[in-house]
């Protein structure tokens, strides 16, 4: 085989792979963003995939080869211009979880928070809404906890960050979609501007309990170490940055690259610039894993203790709605003193 050969070979090879990403794209996009019911999205997505039918038919062509090609980039380019319409929005009608924006600032040493959630769970529709307004002193932050609940598989888990404060209260941060009414999460749909994203504070006994009581799910806490005073306040101050970003601007949630992990992994690298990057940042399951390889948990515990004691689940759902459900947690947790639970 000639070396001529070889390159068309490869050159035709790659024509494929990018038709084929190409038309998969499309078809998805148009699915989860075109408006109307499913016959209106099948009827739009039909003559993509007949472009891009064509064009992968094309790339085995020896003649007319570019017609065909030249169709579906202009389906494409047609594409293109529709998805740069699409924008985020803060005015729909918003699950009640989701439904009031963070309003976060920092006025000399106070961290002022409005809207935070502190809501009482019974079931998925069954629950109080309460939303409150709340101040801490930021000399008085004293420590910064991983949670990790799993809720589909060991590799997948949504990421939560926890501080704590000298007077015993927790406050906790998590980027999550910010759903509409009835609407339910779609990774796959998280790639194709689905959802807005939303940066909640709530309760700790709130975020915790809906899922562990509500949902069922798995859920795990850790002690960060390595951070002093000045690195969990710069911690803070990020949060208060990314919620002031996104009341300027709303932004989309992407299943990859703007999710609750990666926007920790961000946060902690302006602290810490040396992180490395990983997979267990996409693979959010193993998060807890790699904190520990970069010395972020607590030193000299096997990580396997770490995690079976860090396994909060049960302790949450007994708690219930105790005054104490911050400290009632925490019992046993590595690297947290009894007498110093919050």
């Amino acid at each position: 085989m000639t070396r001529g050969r070889v390159l068309r070979g490869l050159g035709r090879s790659g024509l494929v792979l990018a038709c084929l990403a190409v038309g998969a794209w499309g078809a998805l996009a148009l699915w989860f963003q075109f408006p109307g019911g499913t016959v209106a999205r099948g009827v739009v997505i039909l003559p993509w995939c007949i472009a891009g039918v064509w064009a992968l038919r094309a790339c085995f062509a020896c003649r007319r080869r570019w017609r065909s090609l030249a169709v579906f980039a202009a389906a494409l380019a047609l594409l293109l211009g529709w998805w740069a319409t699409i924008q985020p929005r803060q005015d729909r009608q918003w699950a009640d979880d989701v439904a009031q924006p963070l309003h976060a600032r920092i006025e000399g040493g106070r961290l002022l928070l409005d809207n935070v959630r502190d809501f009482h769970w019974r079931g998925e529709d069954d629950y109080d809404v309460h939303w409150e307004r709340r101040e801490y002193d930021l000399a008085q932050v004293r420590s910064v906890d991983l949670i990790l609940s799993y809720w589909m598989g060991p590799a997948i888990a949504h990421t939560l960050v926890s501080f704590g404060f000298a007077d015993g209260r927790q406050v906790v941060f998590s980027l999550e979609i910010r759903k509409e009414r009835g609407e339910s999460f779609s990774a796959l749909g998280g790639f194709f501007r689905r959802f807005e994203a939303v940066l909640v504070a709530a309760d700790e006994r709130d975020i915790v309990q809906v899922r562990t009581s509500v949902r069922g799910e798995d859920v795990y806490l850790y002690r960060l170490h390595g951070l002093d005073q000045d690195g969990m306040r710069a911690l803070l101050r990020d949060y208060v940055a990314q919620a002031q970003a996104l009341e300027r601007a709303p932004a989309f949630y992407n299943t990859l690259t703007s999710n609750c992990t990666t926007v920790v992994y961000e946060l902690m690298r302006r602290i810490v610039p040396t992180l490395p990057l990983d997979y267990r940042l996409l693979l959010s399951g193993y998060l807890a894993e790699y904190a520990d390889d970069v010395g972020g948990l607590v030193p000299g515990v096997p990580f396997a203790t770490l995690r079976e004691r860090g396994r909060i689940t049960q302790r949450a759902r007994e708690a219930g709605d105790v005054a104490d459900f911050s400290r009632r947690i925490r019992q046993g947790v590595p690297g947290i003193a009894e007498e110093h639970v919050p």
